[in-house]
Parts: C-alpha cells; sequence; structure tokens
C-alpha cells in the first residue's frame, strides 16, 4: 500500500485571544467540541493523523487517534522547557511521522475544513513542494510539505509556523470550494458565528 501524507492537527496553542471560561478547543460546536469536529474531518480524508497537543487536551485527542499518533507539548506556565510556538509544534509533528511521503498542516481551531479538501491537498504534494488550499483565491489551511522539506520542517521553532518555508518554495494554491479553510475559532464571536452557519 502507498504511503500517504500525514494530517498534523495543531492542538497545543493556548488560545489566549478567545477570552471565553475554557479552552476554545474544548467549546461544543454542533454536539462535539471544536477540536473533535477538526479531528473527525481529518479523519474521514483516510490520512494518518497525529495530533500536536498539550497535556490537557491530550485525552481529548486519544478518543479520537492511537496514543501513539498524540504528541504532548508542555503546557505554559508548567516546570520545565516553555513551548516554542507554532513551528515547534510543526516539527514535533512532523518527526512523529518521520517516513511519511508530506504532511498537511491543520490548526486544530479550523473544525469546518472538509475530508474532501484535505485529500485534494494531499494530492498536490505529489508535484509540488509546498500546496495549500484556497477559497476564491484567498490561501488558508491545510498547508502541505512534501518529504524533501522534511529536515527543514524538523528545525522549526518560533511563533512564525512555516510561513518561511512557504515563502522559500514555489507553493501550489488548490482552489477549493470550502470556506472552512479560511474560518478559524480564535474568538466567542467566531464561535458563535460558526453555530449560526
Amino acid at each position: 500500500m502507498k504511503s500517504r501524507p500525514a494530517v498534523i492537527v495543531l492542538a497545543a496553542g493556548t488560545g489566549s485571544r478567545f477570552g471565553a471560561a475554557g479552552h476554545k478547543l474544548t467549546q461544543r460546536l454542533g454536539g462535539a467540541s471544536v477540536l473533535t469536529c477538526t479531528l473527525r474531518h481529518a479523519i474521514a480524508s483516510h490520512l494518518p493523523v497525529v495530533v500536536v497537543t498539550t497535556h490537557e487536551l491530550a485525552d481529548a485527542a486519544r478518543r479520537h487517534v492511537a496514543a501513539r499518533d498524540v504528541v504532548v507539548l508542555p503546557s505554559v506556565g508548567t516546570p520545565g522547557p516553555e513551548p516554542l510556538g507554532m513551528g515547534y509544534s510543526i516539527a514535533a509533528g512532523v518527526a512523529a511521522r518521520p517516513d511519511a511521503p508530506g504532511w498537511l498542516v491543520l490548526p486544530g481551531d479550523m473544525p469546518i475544513v472538509q475530508p474532501a479538501t484535505i485529500s485534494a491537498v494531499a494530492r498536490e504534494l505529489e508535484h509540488h513542494p509546498v500546496a495549500y488550499a484556497q477559497h476564491k483565491g484567498r490561501r488558508g489551511h491545510p498547508v502541505g510539505f512534501a518529504a524533501e522539506l522534511y529536515s527543514e520542517l524538523v528545525m522549526l521553532s518560533g511563533d512564525e509556523g512555516a510561513r518561511r518555508l512557504v515563502a522559500r518554495y514555489p507553493a501550489h494554491g488548490v482552489e477549493i470550494d470550502d470556506p472552512g479553510v479560511l474560518i478559524d475559532v480564535d474568538t466567542e464571536a467566531d464561535l458563535e458565528a460558526l453555530r449560526s452557519m
């Protein structure tokens, strides 16, 4: 069986802009948490899924993916090294699946990205070093990286994520009829807007 790119679901951020009680990824959306919605769509793409998260959300992630596919990073304020931002989370997720033919980065707060969208971006990694979903010409997520970028991906750190790689390599936009590629849950207003859709 041909190896498939892995979806790296990023769920280690603090969600500091959210403002409501509780973590934004645990908020309810259509009977499930935001993180659960994101994971269900990632799993439905039939690609391997790795979740990079913190201790607070690890059990929720393990309800959907195997324990070996949950990478637990230290939480802000716990003893030990502080998390090093989105770039570090991406690096940890890629390192967890080093033999994958590519990786798709999907923030955990993007619960309505459709499985077909994830699969479409994954297919483009056979032809492009970087591919991303776009809707009506606007760049969104997931963003995919081919295996040739492994050594650079595992060295990422900081809050910038993989923006430099997207800028450095030819990036291919995959036009998708899925507005979910642009919609994340950063604030309570974002969540309410999704609930009313």
